[in-house]
């Protein structure tokens, strides 16, 4: 039977209904409150080590995200860790969860299509992320300006905007791969046990894995240096199949001017070059293009699954 209007009606209602209710739900209250300490404990240690900085480094503001002081990780790498908890939250039960509460066949009764109700759980989740995001953005520029004293410069807003646009893709990669087993599966704490799961491998135990394979797959040869380059090229592809290895590189290139490439650097490449000067901004987007392209690839596979999986089913009153 043909389709009668747009498959996209009434997403915008979902998407908005579904943000009311991640926003004003006890979950999501709790696990943003661990999130907002955290961050405000790595920026408080970020400012605390940079205050003897001289104010003659062009990016000294950057260093907000990526300066850490013991005990505490940098800000960059808190969001790396805790921003898939926040996703896998918002996630794992949107589709089950209607299954769960018998409201599923209610919500197809009514005049919009399973297309509109997917998406609409998608930006809904998504557009919570990204409110915590900018809010959390905010409050680093404004302790920044408060703290040092020094209002950012064009460059680091520009460089900051970037970085908080791909840590949303990465947020929306963790959110579809939640959305996929809540689609594929009917029990929610299935779901989020799967997701945490993998979560825990790709995050945790893949740096360690991923020299494993690369041994097996391409055994280096110390007396023979192509061989190691060789080896080293496939244990950097084996661990770039992790979202949080792509979203390391390119918060890295993002947050530190000064880095010129994510993998081996030779001597050769460097000439001309003067050591430690920053690179501008638009080369630094040049050089992770492709890892912020593989995560945008990663979440339209994920979702794609769950979109699949979601139209095959069969809804029962």
């Amino acid at each position: 039977m043909k389709r009668e209007g747009s498959p996209f009606k009434g997403m915008m209602t979902v998407a908005l209904k579904e943000a009311a209710d991640h926003m004003t739900s006890a979950r999501m209250h709790l696990i943003m409150v661990l999130v907002l300490l955290s961050a405000i404990g790595a920026v408080y240690g970020a400012i605390s080590h940079i205050r003897d900085t001289t104010a003659e480094d062009p990016y000294l503001f950057l260093k907000l995200f990526t300066v850490a002081q013991q005990p505490l990780p940098s800000f960059a790498s808190f969001l790396g860790f805790l921003l898939p908890l926040v996703a896998i939250a918002l996630g794992f039960d949107a589709i089950n969860g209607e299954y769960g509460r018998r409201t599923m066949s209610r919500l197809l009764a009514q005049p919009i299509y399973r297309d509109a109700l997917l998406f609409g759980k998608f930006l809904g989740a998504l557009t919570v992320i990204a409110i915590a995001l900018l809010t959390l953005w905010l409050l680093m520029t404004g302790l920044g300006i408060l703290f040092l004293g020094l209002p950012p410069s064009g460059p680091e807003i520009v460089r900051s905007i970037a970085y908080l646009a791909a840590t949303l893709v990465y947020a929306g990669v963790w959110l579809a791969l939640a959305m996929a087993f809540s689609t594929l599966t009917r029990s929610a704490a299935t779901a989020a046990l799967t997701a945490l799961s993998l979560w825990l491998v790709l995050s945790l135990f893949w740096g360690m894995i991923a020299p494993l394979i690369a041994d097996l797959v391409s055994p280096a040869d110390p007396y023979n240096p192509m061989s190691v380059l060789t080896n080293f090229h496939v244990q950097q592809a084996i661990a770039r199949i992790s979202p949080q290895t792509l979203y390391g590189e390119v918060a890295s290139m993002l947050l530190d001017p000064s880095s010129r490439s994510v993998g081996p650097l030779f001597m050769s490449q460097l000439q001309g070059a003067i050591i430690g000067a920053p690179l501008p901004t638009l080369q630094s987007l040049i050089l992770i293009w492709p890892q912020i392209a593989g995560l945008v690839a990663a979440m339209v596979v994920l979702f794609t699954l769950a979109y699949v999986a979601f139209q095959r089913q069969e809804v029962r009153a």
